[in-house]
């Protein structure tokens, strides 16, 4: 099945220009329900008639920023707010399930969503999440304390020692050159700012877990060494949501959707689609619309994207035309 993929900027709340695109089913159909994505692709969601929407963080892929500088972790919270809502607010999709879906750091910022509005999603996909500093990864507090006493005065200092994510994180050796030949990928150390951002959304993320009520799926790979799978595990048990699932994969890595051989991406895909299918399912949704009125910010520019496109076989990821890419190394 082809799939839609469109483009377009517009300009937060703060300002800040940022790159959106969604991919829509492109047979006549009405699409089963919105996903919005946090750090990933949409392609597959797209075939199986899903209307997928993405946006590049600040900072990120072809939004404008600082090369992955995270001055506030709470500002990409709050332009995905902003712009999600935004899309449910258009008439084709008032009366639509809304489903999040992150990866990595994007399973934070869909946790955070969550937060933010705890009965506006209908549930949400999250993929190896970054929602607890693993202990064996945790800083020093010493060291913490450092850091956070000169994060002011140099804040996009290069200095956090890291090893390589894109060794760790992808599995297949073909895929991971693929990402590393990605001139949109940051491949360089984080920045101080950044780090002490992730670290602190990690905390604070973990101290809520008992806090999220929303119906999800949580997938991760049980040899994934960049987010420990016991993180996914303090989430399944400590949620309060009645409805969660949790599925653990022997032998795979980080990068579950773009990393693994095309074989066990299908795998966890279908897994993923499957249960997206089970949740959307009409009659199963109480959905409140947004009224035509409804105002976030989000401003969108007049400069026209490139027209709309057809693909059937090409992969695509928001921001990048690229096959199998991820907004950033980290």
């Amino acid at each position: 099945m082809e799939f839609e993929y469109q483009e377009e900027y517009v300009k937060s709340s703060r300002g800040v220009q940022l790159f959106t695109c969604r991919w829509l089913p492109s047979d006549s159909s009405s699409p089963k329900a919105l996903v919005f994505i946090c750090h990933e692709c949409g392609i597959r969601l797209a075939r199986a008639r899903y209307a997928v929407f993405g946006i590049d963080y600040e900072g990120h892929g072809r939004s404008s920023g600082s090369r992955c500088y995270i001055k506030k972790f709470e500002n990409i919270v709050n332009d995905c707010h902003d712009f999600f809502k935004s899309v449910c607010a258009e008439k084709d999709y008032r009366y639509k399930g809304r489903f999040l879906y992150g990866e990595s750091m994007g399973g934070a910022v869909a946790l955070l969503l969550h937060k933010k509005d705890p009965l506006f999603y209908h549930g949400a996909v999250l993929v190896a999440p970054m929602c607890k500093i693993s202990e064996k990864l945790k800083p020093h507090p010493a060291v913490v304390n450092i850091l956070t006493g000169i994060e002011n005065l140099v804040p996009k200092w290069k200095i956090v020692p890291t090893k390589d994510v894109i060794d760790s994180a992808f599995k297949d050796p073909f895929k991971r050159e693929e990402i590393r030949n990605n001139k949109l990928i940051y491949q360089d150390k984080p920045r101080l700012k950044t780090a002490l951002e992730m670290l602190r959304t990690s905390m604070m993320v973990e101290e809520s877990l008992k806090l999220v009520t929303l119906p999800f799926v949580v997938v991760h790979g049980d040899a994934d060494t960049v987010t420990d799978p016991e993180i996914s595990k303090a989430l399944y048990d400590r949620a309060r949501s009645k409805d969660k699932t949790m599925k653990l994969y022997a032998g795979m890595w980080h990068a579950l959707t773009a990393g693994e051989t095309d074989e066990n991406v299908g795998v966890v895909f279908a897994d993923i689609i499957a249960w997206l299918d089970k949740h959307a399912a009409e009659g199963n949704l109480v959905v409140e619309p947004l009224h035509e009125t409804f105002n976030v910010g989000i401003q969108k520019l007049p400069t026209p994207p490139p027209a709309a496109e057809k693909h059937s076989h090409r992969n695509y990821l928001c921001g990048f035309k690229e096959p199998r890419t991820l907004h950033s190394a980290m």
